[in-house]
């Protein structure tokens, strides 16, 4: 029976999972209490969780340094850095003012009653701590402490230097080329461990949260839920179809393995190697640009977790508290949720760091930030979704301005992702021209 079960299709394994789960931790919870799931399933999802996680940092500063090494000259990559950047905004924007207008449709915090506080110690961010986080004094130290926005930005001008230095550079990319490649192979190792991450994790979740301690904040989940899923049917597919020029019906078809996953595991780095997949395998973005956006965007593009949940909080505590907040603190509130996502990291709980940011430039109380710890893991499934889909989104509208986007592979039935990855930058997607009947072609970046 479990050699059956190997078989069956990536996606069919992980969705088996989930049910699975959901219904092991169903059962578990009643018998055994909720701190059963917390002793006994949590730490099997934390292992494969921190397995992903340990990979990430040398995974996303070699695919930089080679994706930027490797381009011809550095105006092309300030030109695809600046829309890339632009894009970012522009949707998060589109995601902030969808929260603002679901919370304010809502209400989700008028009629709460008393919440229990957990007590917490809200880290303080400031712009200053943001802008140190671009340049690490120690990189060794950055990639220690998981500081990815410093690695990203010292991955991004080695691989520029690379380019200014010539032949010697060249040289020098190709190893970088070889010690991407052997991340990749570890990744995907690890990747291929996600039915069983996935299990224990759903059935975590289930088992630790029941329906009848989250009934105070259920108006806050559902407007979180509601206001994800109208910027993943509703935002994105109108992005998608005015300015990708692509369905969105088959963006979705070809993402999903990374959305399904997000969702899941709640960690947008985690479900890098993932989205870097479908990216370029199945949606048909150039592998030297999608190198380089995709990391960029589990670092710095926090869609569900940096714009909508900050939002929607910002709103519920307002409401709770009794304040009336008036138009200058709602255009703060977007302009804090908007650009403080650079602050924020791709790992599970970094909307706690956005939405202190976010409070305190609205003049709002952080003490309340207490309210939502206890139900932070069941909306931040709905945030990471949101996240990650949102960094596959940006890759497909700049590509297709730039030339970049292989329709024959994005119209292509999908390919399967339980093979192993091209082992280099330069491979084809998978070969996934030749299944559709074409062979592709590499656009130029120059």
């Amino acid at each position: 029976m479990n050699l059956r079960v190997w078989k069956l299709p990536f996606w069919q394994q992980a969705v088996l999972a989930l049910v699975l789960g959901a219904g092991v931790g169903a059962v578990i919870r009643p018998v055994f209490g909720d701190e059963a799931a917390t002793d006994w399933l949590k730490p099997i999802g934390d292992v494969y969780v921190s397995l992903l996680k340990l990979v990430v940092v040398p995974l996303v500063f070699t695919a930089i340094v080679v994706s930027v090494g490797r381009l011809r000259n550095v105006g092309n990559v300030a030109r695809l850095t600046l829309k890339t950047l632009g894009w970012f905004v522009i949707t998060s924007a589109i995601a902030v003012a969808i929260g603002l207008a679901t919370a304010l449709i809502l209400k989700p915090g008028t009629g709460v009653g008393k919440l229990a506080v957990e007590t917490t110690e809200p880290e303080t961010v400031t712009w200053v701590q943001v802008l140190k986080n671009l340049a690490p004094s120690n990189i060794v130290k950055a990639m220690a402490e998981g500081n990815v926005l410093g690695v990203v930005v010292f991955a991004a001008i080695l691989g520029a230097a690379l380019v200014a230095v010539g032949e010697r550079g060249a040289r020098l990319t190709a190893l970088f080329e070889d010690f991407y490649a052997v991340m990749g192979k570890i990744v995907w190792w690890v990747v291929r461990l996600t039915p069983i991450g996935s299990f224990f994790l759903m059935a975590w979740v289930v088992g630790t949260y029941g329906p009848e301690s989250l009934a105070p904040l259920a108006k806050f989940i559902v407007a979180i839920y509601i206001a994800g899923a109208l910027m993943l049917l509703v935002g994105y597919p109108v992005l998608l179809r005015v300015f990708g020029r692509v369905s969105p019906v088959k963006f979705f078809r070809n993402s999903w393995p990374a959305m399904q996953f997000a969702f899941v595991s709640a960690s947008s780095l985690g479900t890098l190697p993932i989205t870097q997949r479908v990216t370029v395998e199945r949606n048909g973005v150039d592998r030297s640009y999608a190198s380089f956006a995709v990391p960029l965007g589990a670092t710095i593009k926090f869609d569900g977790c940096g714009a909508i949940y900050p939002a929607v909080a910002a709103v519920f505590i307002a409401q709770y508290q009794g304040i009336e907040l008036g138009l200058g603190q709602y255009l703060l509130i977007a302009l804090a949720a908007v650009i403080g996502q650079l602050g924020t990291g791709g790992t599970p709980g970094p909307a706690i760091v956005a939405l202190t940011l976010t409070l305190t430039t609205a003049g709002l109380p952080l003490e309340a930030i207490g309210y939502l710890i206890a139900i932070d893991r069941v909306i931040d499934m709905m945030r990471t979704m949101v996240n990650v889909t949102g960094q596959a989104v940006v890759p497909v509208l700049v590509a297709r301005s730039d030339g970049l986007l292989d329709d024959a592979i994005f119209n292509a039935p999908p390919k399967a992702l339980d093979e192993a990855p091209a082992d280099t930058l330069d491979t084809p997607a998978g070969d996934a021209g030749q299944e559709s009947g074409t062979k592709r072609k590499e656009p130029a970046l120059a």
